[in-house]
């Protein structure tokens, strides 16, 4: 198990998010996960766009928001294994994200669930 933060900025006026995640293993503390990824709006093709950076791999997709506009969806392929992620805003303000994955002709299966807090 992690115990995870997420720190995550406007910048540019708002033009652009940047969100940073660190993972520690909550047993020993030494770190497990590190990631970084940036999502901006493209005005030509009016569609918001996440690079995200991991372990030396990136990958680049669209992101569509939710119909009520209170969470984001965004997945990625590469050869058998696909993946679909969404992130919600609770009433709260927490982010939960929820991501499933699915490797060649096998039915979805949860991969990762977390809950991010804010900071108080």
């Amino acid at each position: 198990m992690l115990i995870q933060t997420e720190e995550a900025q406007y910048k540019l006026d708002g033009l652009i998010m940047i969100v940073e995640g660190v993972g520690r293993n909550k047993t020993d503390g030494k770190l497990a996960l590190q990631a970084f990824g940036m999502a901006s709006y493209d005005d030509e093709t009016g569609t918001y766009r996440m690079r995200a950076f991991n372990d030396g791999r990136f990958m680049e997709t669209e992101v569509k928001l939710l119909e009520n506009g209170k969470g984001i969806t965004w997945g990625f392929a590469a050869g058998q294994i696909r993946t679909n992620s969404v992130m919600r805003i609770s009433e709260k303000g927490d982010w939960t994200e929820l991501t499933e994955i699915t490797i060649g002709s096998q039915p979805p299966r949860k991969y990762m669930e977390l809950t991010v807090s804010r900071q108080k």
